[in-house]
């Protein structure tokens, strides 16, 4: 864990409280302050601004279902809204590998784009492409983890606090038995930065509370690897001796899930995920997840949107109303940062998070499958 890539927010004390609003609410107090719009229509911006302009995004994976399904396309359409749709993205997949993202990277910097939202494969492997843009002058934004680097800005989450709440979430599930609960925790992976944030918020929560079996990182958040700690666990803590399991994300938590079940394991213990995928919010209401952790992709994705055209156009008010946090890296101090609210969604709260904020519908939710677990928690269309 490098603790220098710990995010250090203004005022952290008073803000962190309100992270743990729904994403509903923290969208609308967002778009209250003109925040979320803050780039948007602006009769007073100056005459001169650029609409013609080009947007890089580089995601790296399509293992994580979010970046296809939600981030990608919000960020388009935002930029084409914020720029009368005068405004294009070049997007480019790096599948997991950080060479074919630097790659990627440097044919967006020889096609002199105007600014580069990036989302790290390998945060320490991608800062020579971030050199390589700022001496083209070309914007680099991190997108979800914090790249290394001269960076311009930063959109994420107070990652620190998604561990926190996960590991909450797993002690307030196994209640007075929580000091003799044997916890597995299956961590990110160790090229992320998030995950240092994740496991260091988690144990805050979980240590002298449970005990710690086993720890593992898992190469490229595979679900596969993360299949392969769950079985080494069960053969060396045992099937029945797992009280719960941290898992760092959805993905995961569905192998760590079948590794259970193919153990034989019909009470399934506490497991936490991360992402809100379909696939693990029907786990939830199927009961064979405990919980995820939600994180606003709207506010994320539009958020990147709004600061990468504000750069873009040198609109600094609006810049700086968007990045209203800092956020220090190994490479840089300071770096202008914008913290979206997450939210523990469980079986309780899912029509109030992932249902209200459009990101599903209860016919996505409640296929033939669940629709009795659905009933059962009042989840009906």
């Amino acid at each position: 864990m490098n603790p220098r890539t710990t995010p250090r927010t203004r005022a952290a004390s008073v803000h962190r409280p309100a992270l743990l609003l729904t994403a509903g609410l923290s969208a609308l107090s967002l778009t209250a302050c003109g925040v979320v719009g803050a780039v948007g229509d602006d009769a007073s911006a100056s005459p001169s601004r650029s609409y013609d302009i080009t947007v890089g995004l580089l995601l790296p994976d399509k293992d994580t279902a979010r970046f296809e399904k939600f981030d990608r396309p919000l960020i388009e359409d935002r930029v084409s809204s914020l720029t009368n749709k005068q405004g294009e993205v070049v997007y480019a997949n790096a599948e997991g590998s950080k060479d074919r993202q630097s790659e990627q990277f440097r044919k967006m910097v020889a096609d002199e784009v105007d600014v580069i939202v990036v989302n790290a494969v390998d945060s320490g492997a991608v800062a020579p492409d971030v050199e390589r843009a700022k001496a083209a002058g070309i914007p680099v934004i991190a997108y979800d983890r914090l790249a290394e680097g001269p960076v311009d800005a930063y959109v994420s989450h107070d990652n620190e606090l998604v561990g926190q709440v996960q590991g909450r979430a797993l002690v307030n599930a196994l209640g007075e038995n929580a000091e003799d609960s044997k916890v597995v925790m299956v961590n990110g992976a160790p090229a992320d930065p998030n995950t240092a944030l994740f496991r260091k918020g988690a144990l805050g929560e979980l240590n002298g509370k449970v005990d710690i079996a086993k720890s593992y990182d898992t190469r490229k958040w595979l679900p596969e690897v993360a299949a392969e700690h769950m079985r080494e666990a069960v053969k060396e803590v045992g099937a029945g001796n797992i009280a719960a399991v941290y898992s760092a994300n959805d993905g995961m938590a569905g192998a760590v899930i079948e590794v259970l079940q193919d153990a034989g394991v019909t009470d399934l213990p506490p497991v936490t995920g991360q992402d809100a995928d379909l696939a693990a919010v029907r786990r939830i209401v199927s009961g064979e997840q405990y919980m995820t952790v939600y994180k606003s992709f709207l506010l994320e994705a539009t958020g990147a949107a709004d600061m990468a055209v504000a750069k873009v156009q040198e609109r600094s008010i609006q810049f700086d109303a968007l990045a209203r946090d800092v956020v220090d890296s190994p490479t840089r101090k300071d770096i202008p940062a914008m913290l979206v609210p997450v939210v523990a969604l469980t079986r309780e709260n899912i029509e109030a998070t992932v249902v209200q904020d459009g990101v599903y519908t209860v016919g996505d939710i409640c296929t033939e499958a669940y629709a009795a677990d659905c009933a059962e928690i009042g989840l009906t269309s």
